[in-house]
């Protein structure tokens, strides 16, 4: 993995550079200062990581992500600052981590780990199926696709859409019930789904979202609708009615 460090405090750049090259096998190909040389600097190089500080000169962590958000090959973003605060919006932007200063090396270590392996993941060589006929190709530039990231105490915590059991709407925020317990995200039901497979996600109610493959039983409610069961829960999600026929023929009842 090649990696730009955005920092305009040397020692806190030296130290990061020192925890990468400790702690991984990422290789720091250059350090900067600026928010507008680094955009420089992208235009004629790619990176599959920024550790990017929000306070530089130009243009700051925030502007820079949402300009990085554009192109058409995203590098990961790992946020470094010293201010909780943002932490919502690093969420928005669907950074990779967010990490507070000082630095705690076992937390930066922990997070170089799961960036590797999301790495060696997204970067996975195709599939083919031959039972398929043609080749079913898989898609390994995207860095969400069966991952997202999930908001906990200023931290960003990455996590397997495969561990989610169900989110539900409550207000303005949506809560995320998953196998390392509840999120509470500040985004609509409708965006967090957005960012969810499809294949595996299903809006059975305007204020559900469950993971098909979580479901356990399936119990007949009032006016032909239904009631979901989910694995390791005790709580049910309800099928509203007019989600039913779309639900019986994904799960062929």
């Amino acid at each position: 993995m090649r990696a730009l460090i955005v920092e305009d405090e040397i020692l806190a750049s030296e130290e990061l550079n020192y925890l990468i090259q400790e702690h991984s096998q990422i290789e720091v190909v250059d350090r900067l200062e600026d928010g507008l040389d680094v955009l420089k600097f992208l235009q004629e190089q790619e990176v599959d990581v920024i550790f990017l500080d929000i306070n530089i000169p130009s243009l700051d962590g925030m502007m820079l992500a949402h300009h990085i958000g554009k192109f058409a090959t995203k590098p990961y973003i790992v946020f470094t600052t010293a201010y909780k605060e943002h932490a919502a919006e690093a969420f928005e932007l669907e950074a990779f981590d967010y990490i507070l200063k000082p630095y705690d090396e076992k937390r930066i270590a922990a997070m170089l780990q799961k960036l590797e392996l999301a790495f060696k993941r997204d970067h996975a060589p195709v599939e083919q199926h031959a039972e398929d006929g043609p080749a079913t190709l898989v898609d390994t530039n995207s860095h969400t696709d069966r991952r997202i990231n999930l908001l906990r105490n200023d931290n960003i915590i990455v996590t397997d859409t495969a561990d989610i059991y169900y989110a539900e709407a409550q207000e303005k925020v949506t809560k995320v019930y998953t196998k390392n317990g509840e999120f509470t995200m500040p985004v609509s039901i409708s965006d967090f789904h957005s960012r969810l497979p499809e294949d595996t996600f299903f809006r059975c109610h305007r204020s559900y979202v469950v993971n098909l493959s979580q479901i356990r039983e399936i119990v007949p409610w009032f006016n032909n609708t239904y009631l979901l069961r989910l694995r390791d829960l005790e709580a049910e999600v309800p099928v509203s009615r007019g989600k039913v026929k779309e639900f019986r023929q994904l799960m062929r009842i």
